[in-house]
């Protein structure tokens, strides 16, 4: 080792300990010679939003706007999304948008399908059902195809050590006080899934990792649970990028300006044709960015008429023109965006940094359906460093929980590509086989 090898810990000791963090070098501890004391426990993989598929059922109660989007009514299970992959002829656009779109009930305060469609979330358990048919773009990196085959090198098996929870893309997980009858079913079998793992290997307990909304959905579950049933069955909670309670300025575009995160093939103007389904989902609203971390003064959203901070959401909500948007995001989103409870587990959260970032939407001319014109901060491309540090401020408040917690920032490291492009996989592997040791 050179003599700035050896002199790089010693510096990082006299800068602040968020700034330290922030440039924390990259290790590559994930070397055979390093696995000698590493008894490995059963892992968990929680994707991120677009690598869980979805299947849908017919009944005689769905009633389509167009005569075709009835064409599979009576005729069982068959495949709604899945990421990246054809849509065969049954799911042209306009029925794909109606039976992928939801209903908010306000009286229930939950969200559902329309009438007549069954929907469900196959392939639960297993670390490799995230991608079942080949893709028209190449996705399957993304849904942790490269991660899954590094933690088959250090010694993990599909459907024995290693599992895979993808969840209904839809929907948001409710904090306490929240119904959800889609989250309540799945944290149910998420629990069956990890205590039937740590009681196959002698109960060990399990490491839990999500990534990006994957990360949310994890870090909700283990809140959602009892405390003696999180220290018997949690060994670790690892989040990779997840999706912060905080808020994030690219959400705002996805619902202003359409998505093009569900791919369609053969679909020009992709986000625009799919913006009124994906206004419909709990998840578009559920990281609008917090005044609490964004602030009352600065714009997130600026037009030539008025400009919208992040205590105007439900003003901008219903300004690009969709009003029904309002109430939910009042009842639901709102609360999450407040509420915080430290999981109480050992964590460890990794992110990236040092990228161009959305901070500030522009649409001079009031053009929804435009391009905005966009300034820049910093942050993983989608997430904001100011967001980050929120989180791991609250984390760190609690005593208990602080001795426990571990925040890692890698400089250069992308939203999506944190987990494949092989610099930074390594320092995620690393964490994983840490989590082992520990």
């Amino acid at each position: 080792m050179g003599i700035a090898g050896r002199l790089l810990p010693l510096l990082l000791l006299f800068i602040p300990a968020a700034l330290r963090e922030h440039l924390s070098p990259v290790i590559d501890d994930h070397r055979p010679d390093h696995q000698d004391d590493v008894v490995l426990h059963p892992i968990v993989l929680v994707p991120g939003l677009t690598c869980s598929e979805l299947e849908v059922r017919l009944t005689d109660a769905y009633h389509p706007s167009l005569p075709r989007c009835g064409a599979m009514k009576g005729e069982g299970w068959f495949g709604l999304w899945a990421n990246c992959s054809d849509i065969s002829t049954h799911h042209y656009p306009p029925c794909f948008m109606e039976q992928m779109s939801l209903v908010y009930d306000p009286i229930a305060d939950d969200y559902r399908n329309i009438a007549g469609v069954e929907t469900r979330v196959p392939n639960f358990g297993s670390s490799k059902g995230f991608q079942k048919n080949p893709p028209l773009i190449d996705c399957r990196d993304w849904c942790f195809e490269v991660l899954r085959k590094e933690l088959e090198k250090v010694g993990y098996v599909d459907g024995d050590t290693m599992f895979g929870a993808p969840y209904d893309l839809r929907h948001a997980p409710p904090v306490p006080g929240q119904k959800s009858a889609v989250f309540s079913t799945y944290f149910r079998r998420l629990s069956r899934l990890i205590e039937d793992a740590s009681r196959s290997k002698n109960n060990q307990k399990v490491i839990l990792f999500g990534h990006s909304l994957g990360g949310m959905v994890a870090l909700e579950f283990v809140r959602s649970t009892a405390m003696a049933w999180r220290e018997k069955y949690i060994k670790h909670l690892l989040l990779v990028a997840p999706l912060p309670a905080e808020g994030f300025v690219a959400s705002l575009q996805n619902f202003v300006s359409g998505s093009g995160l569900l791919y369609v093939p053969g679909v020009d103007t992709l986000a625009l044709t799919l913006r009124p389904m994906w206004r419909t989902f709990e998840s578009s609203i559920a990281n609008f960015p917090s005044p609490a971390v964004f602030g009352t003064g600065k714009p997130v959203v600026i037009t030539g008429d008025r400009n919208y901070t992040a205590c105007e959401m439900e003003e901008l909500i219903a300004d690009v023109g969709y009003v029904a948007g309002v109430e939910p995001f009042r009842r639901r989103a709102v609360p999450k965006m407040n509420y915080f409870e430290a999981p109480m587990v050992p964590t460890t959260c990794i992110n990236g940094v040092g990228n161009d970032t959305l901070e500030q939407l522009v649409y001079w001319d009031g053009d929804f359906d435009a391009e905005p014109e966009v300034v820049y901060g910093d942050g993983d491309q989608e997430i904001n460093l100011v967001s980050m540090l929120a989180f791991d401020d609250k984390m760190r408040q609690e005593t208990k929980q602080n001795r426990v917690y571990k925040s890692i920032k890698i400089h250069g490291a992308r939203h999506g590509t944190i987990i494949t492009e092989d610099w930074a996989l390594k320092r995620v592997m690393q964490e994983i086989l840490e989590a082992n040791r520990i």
